[in-house]
Formats: structure tokens, C-alpha cells, sequence
């Protein structure tokens, strides 16, 4: 009788829920992914399952309040990290994923309480892995800019010495930048159409805060302002070839490491080989004796 009773009230649930649905237009679940889907530059669908979070945490965000300091921050990390979440809704995310997984401390207290204070650790590691995703993110997509850099400022170096046209130099390099860079470029490009060109170059500046990338839109500011700035472009293609040097020098000393396995194992291999040899010379001669 019991699960008569339970099979009723699921079936009752389930068909208010469509009910409800139905009348208040909510969107169904092949919508909600092909919304998630469509923003979004991979070609990999969205599951099930963060559709339903995403929907949760879009609720969650109305209530959320963050200070204006920090959600400026946040906005502009997820803007510059290629984000289009706002920063409530990308917190709300953080808190519904670890809620979710939270929540399996219900069953866990009911079948093996030992596994709660795991599931709780888990929980925990969850929220403070998908709220740090954008600064991770973000600091991947300037190492692979800043690795462009040097030959940026080189390409700048030349070209000043037969144009001053800071728009062509950066649409000219934006043809031949990777990926991550061409688009940047693209946003800057179009932003100094559209406004000051300084103010522009200030904004790109600020969108990643990177040292390196302040030193070639200062000299910029300095070209569009009348200086000369060939000699300073000279110097900074020179500061940046070390660096680019100590950067290569630095990923090569990890290198060792990993060969000294391989060596190992090389070594291993042609000493078994000798052995192999000594071993069937040996059992030949006694053969021989015998």
C-alpha cells in the first residue's frame, strides 16, 4: 500500500509540475540547453544536468548582493576572461554546484554517515574551484598574450620607422596573431574607432592588467601624443627578448625531469640486451664443453 501511495504522489508532482509549467510559459529543457549552447564557442552540448543548475542559479542570482568594488572586479575578470555571466549569476553558479553536491549529505547520512564529513569536503572544493574559474581562465589567456608580445613590440619597432598610424600597425599585426590575441585586437581596434583612441588603449590596458602590456600601450599613448618612440620601442623589444629568453630557458629546465625517466628506461633496456647476449654466449660454450 505504502508504494501505491508513494507512486501516486510522484505521479501527482510531476503532472502539477507540467500544469504549472504550461501555464506560466516556462521554457522546457531542449530550450534551456540550446540557450546555453548558443553563447558559447565550443561545439560540445550542454547536459542535462547544467541546464538544471544553470535555471537554479539564475534564481539564486535575483537575491544575491554584492558591494560595487567587488562586483566591478568581478565583471571585469569574467569580461576580459571571455565570460558573459554577470557576477551574481557567475557566484550563484559557484554556490548551486556545491549545494548540489552538498545535498547528497541527506543520503550519505542515512546509508554510511562516515562518508557526510567527504561529501562536505567535496562540497567545499567545488565552490572555491568554480569561483576561481574566471581569474584561472583569465591568467591562462595572458600567458598565451604575453607569449605574442615580444613579437609585437618587434613588429612595432619597424613600423614605426615608415608609419605612425598606431590603428594600421595593430590591425596589420591582428591579421597574423593567434587566436586569443587577434581577438583582443579586434576589440581594440574597434573601440578606437569609436572613441579616443587613448582612452581605448587605456581600457585594453585595464582589461588584463598585465605589466608587459602596459609598457607597449604607455609607448603607444606616447607615439599618438607626438613622441619619437623609436628608441623606446627598441629598448622593450631588447627587455622582452630576455624575457622571452628566460621564459624558453625556464620551460627547458623542466624538461630534464621527464627525460631522465625515458633515459632510465633506455638504459634498462640495453643492459638487458647486453645480459641477453653474455648470457646465451655463456650457456653456448658450456654446451660446447659438456
Amino acid at each position: 500500500m505504502t508504494i501505491y501511495l508513494f507512486l501516486f504522489g510522484v505521479l501527482l508532482s510531476t503532472g502539477l509540475f507540467f500544469l504549472a509549467a504550461d501555464l506560466l510559459h516556462l521554457p522546457t529543457l531542449a530550450t534551456q540547453k540550446a540557450m546555453l549552447s548558443a553563447g558559447k564557442q565550443t561545439k560540445a552540448k550542454p547536459k542535462t544536468t547544467d541546464a538544471l543548475l544553470r535555471n537554479a542559479a539564475v534564481g539564486l542570482s535575483r537575491y544575491l548582493r554584492m558591494d560595487a568594488y567587488k562586483k566591478t572586479r568581478m565583471a571585469n575578470v569574467l569580461s576580459a576572461a571571455g565570460l558573459s555571466d554577470s557576477p551574481e549569476l557567475f557566484t550563484a553558479t559557484a554556490i548551486v554546484k556545491a549545494a548540489a553536491i552538498g545535498l547528497c549529505i541527506i543520503p550519505c547520512l542515512i546509508v554510511l554517515p562516515l562518508l557526510a564529513p567527504i561529501v562536505l569536503f567535496t562540497a567545499v572544493l567545488v565552490y572555491f574551484k568554480e569561483i576561481r574559474k574566471a581569474d584561472e581562465a583569465l591568467a591562462a589567456k595572458r600567458r598565451k598574450i604575453e607569449q605574442e608580445l615580444p613579437r609585437f613590440v618587434a613588429t612595432i619597432t619597424q613600423e614605426l620607422k615608415a608609419s605612425r598610424d598606431v590603428l594600421s600597425m595593430l590591425e596589420n599585426f591582428k591579421k597574423n596573431a593567434g587566436e586569443d590575441f587577434a581577438a583582443e585586437l579586434d576589440i581594440l581596434t574597434a573601440d578606437m574607432r569609436s572613441s579616443s583612441y587613448e582612452a581605448a588603449l587605456t581600457r585594453f590596458e585595464a582589461r588584463f592588467n598585465s605589466p608587459m602590456l602596459s609598457d607597449i600601450t604607455r609607448g603607444l599613448i606616447s607615439v599618438l601624443r607626438g613622441d619619437d618612440g623609436g628608441m623606446y620601442f627598441q629598448m622593450l623589444a631588447h627587455d622582452m627578448k630576455q624575457l622571452e629568453l628566460q621564459r624558453l630557458k625556464a620551460q627547458a629546465m623542466k624538461i630534464p625531469p621527464k627525460i631522465r625517466v625515458f633515459s632510465f628506461a633506455m638504459l634498462m633496456c640495453f643492459l638487458m640486451t647486453y645480459m641477453a647476449v653474455i648470457v646465451y654466449e655463456i650457456i653456448t660454450s658450456l654446451g660446447g664443453i659438456f
